[in-house]
């Protein structure tokens, strides 16, 4: 074992057990359900079938970042235990919350002199940002030391695409980013954004398609278009979705069938109730490395 620790933030949206097992800390996120307050603690508290539930019967969310109090709280018994630390945060294209962990690294520097603490900007977000967070545990894993390990991350991360799409427009209307005329003739046209998110870590909507089944299709192009390789991609592939299990295995599907070599069977997660709260019920996510991302 290397002699530093990996660390991220909860809007990883992967499981406890594969972050225990790949030996990943993180930290929570906050959100709140109807004026409560929640940890963004992988389902811990609530479970994503329960906040997707409440979201579709008309319960309020909104979330708060880490903040800089927090991040010392995280990263100081690592300091103690003699490690350097690596922490790579979610996009600050849709959160500040980097602003939080260099602060935090910063009064710890003075403490803890002698001791290293990175902090990369993921540009990335849920299961995609995961998966750059479990690609590193296997390049440390393998015995990269945590200088390369940094750099590797920021060389790296734009060449892991996030693509995203949406069968339900409630949530887009309810948070100001489609109007609510635009919303009410996409629905009743059965439009389906496809978003992606570009080389500054913001989500832009690129196309509007019509049908679910389409715009499954569609995703599964970008896939072919993007990835390493085209269809010989050998790499990992990851999908996640906010309570629509049968959307997310139907993308699975389609990726197996088109890319034969993958290193294993797409594997499938919960969007987080930090994503989650802003996107509501209906999003599938893709995620695979492949050509960099130039917009």
């Amino acid at each position: 074992m290397q002699d530093y620790v990996l660390s991220c933030c909860s809007t990883v949206d992967l499981t406890r057990e594969q972050l225990e097992r790949r030996h990943v800390r993180y930290v929570c996120f906050h959100y709140y359900l109807d004026g409560k307050h929640y940890r963004d603690d992988l389902g811990l508290s609530i479970s994503p079938e329960e906040f997707y539930a409440a979201m579709a019967a008309g319960a309020d969310t909104r979330t708060s970042q880490v903040n800089v109090d927090e991040f010392i709280e995280h990263f100081e018994p690592m300091l103690r235990e003699g490690k350097d630390i690596l922490h790579v945060t979610l996009s600050s294209g849709i959160s500040g919350v980097i602003n939080s962990a260099q602060t935090a690294a910063a009064m710890l520097k003075e403490q803890y002199p002698e001791r290293k603490i990175y902090i990369v900007d993921s540009l990335g977000a849920s299961s995609g940002y995961g998966l750059l967070m479990d690609t590193l545990a296997d390049l440390r894993d393998s015995g990269m030391d945590i200088d390369r390990l940094r750099d590797w991350a920021v060389e790296n991360r734009l060449y892991l695409h996030h693509w995203f799409f949406s069968t339900d427009l409630t949530f887009y209307i309810r948070g100001g980013r489609v109007s609510r005329l635009a919303g009410w003739f996409g629905t009743a046209l059965r439009i389906c954004p496809l978003l992606n998110m570009d080389d500054t870590g913001h989500l832009h909507p690129r196309y509007k398609i019509r049908g679910k089944s389409h715009v499954i299709r569609e995703i599964v192009r970008k896939m072919e278009k993007h990835a390493q390789g085209g269809t010989a991609y050998s790499g990992k592939c990851y999908i996640c979705h906010s309570a629509c299990p049968e959307d997310a295995k139907r993308v699975a599907a389609e990726v197996e069938a088109l890319f034969p070599n993958l290193k294993e069977k797409p594997q499938i997660y919960n969007i987080g109730t930090t994503i989650g709260a802003h996107t509501g019920p209906g999003t599938v996510a893709l995620f695979f490395f492949g050509s960099k991302r130039e917009e």
